[in-house]
């Protein structure tokens, strides 16, 4: 995985901006896109990720901070697969019916994207959110903002997947909860068998200190 978009620092030549995208090479998949197009294009450039390769674009939920760039991608690169969450607007997922190669809507049941990638399905009523599987050899999961709760969106996909979910990255949405909160949800993982943790975005500076120091 390779972030190309963060409001912490991914690379010296790199902006900066409150939001969230990540690269996956072996996959051509691009997750999520931030919240400025222009960074966005400018940060993958400058981590040598070339735009026209990429295949499929997987979007996590509907805030502005993780769609902000979709405009920039398909205008450029209109032969992508795109998997978006149902919770989209109507209006705005037809018109990118119109700009890409294929649209796959996605709703709340977990299910197949392509080779060993599936989605959580939409978890959560108040903003609905999807998570992307990766299933291998070392089962992952990847969050946007993880509003649902780390550790609920990591519960689905063990239960999806019948096994142990042995890394989680992404956003884990604990800007603003209390340590002990923040301690819960690392026992919480622990207990389920997660063995790396890399968490970013929404996550905040006390949570990514308390994660780096117990996994």
């Amino acid at each position: 995985m390779k972030i190309v978009f963060d409001n912490y620092e991914v690379c010296p030549s790199c902006s900066s901006l409150w939001g969230f995208s990540a690269y996956f090479p072996e996959y051509k998949l691009l997750f999520d896109t931030g919240s400025n197009g222009r960074v966005l294009l400018k940060n993958m450039e400058a981590q040598g990720v070339v735009l026209s390769e990429i295949e499929y674009l997987f979007i996590t939920h509907s805030h502005w901070d993780h769609i902000g760039g979709i405009d920039s991608v398909v205008e450029l690169n209109p032969k992508i697969t795109l998997f978006a969450p149902a919770s989209l607007s109507k209006h705005l997922l037809k018109d990118l019916k119109g700009m890409v190669q294929e649209l796959v809507v996605c709703g709340k049941k977990p299910m197949k994207l392509f080779d060993n990638l599936y989605t959580t399905g939409l978890l959560g009523s108040e903003m609905p959110e999807q998570s992307l599987i990766i299933d291998g050899k070392s089962p992952e999961v990847i969050t946007g903002c993880g509003h649902y709760g780390v550790d609920g969106i990591v519960l689905r996909a063990k239960e999806f997947l019948g096994k142990d979910i042995q890394k989680v990255s992404g956003g884990f949405h604990l800007l603003r909860s209390e340590r002990e909160k923040i301690m819960q949800v690392i026992e919480d993982l622990k207990a389920m068998g997660v063995r790396e943790a890399a968490p970013t975005h929404c996550s905040g500076d006390e949570a990514i200190a308390l994660f780096k120091e117990y996994f």
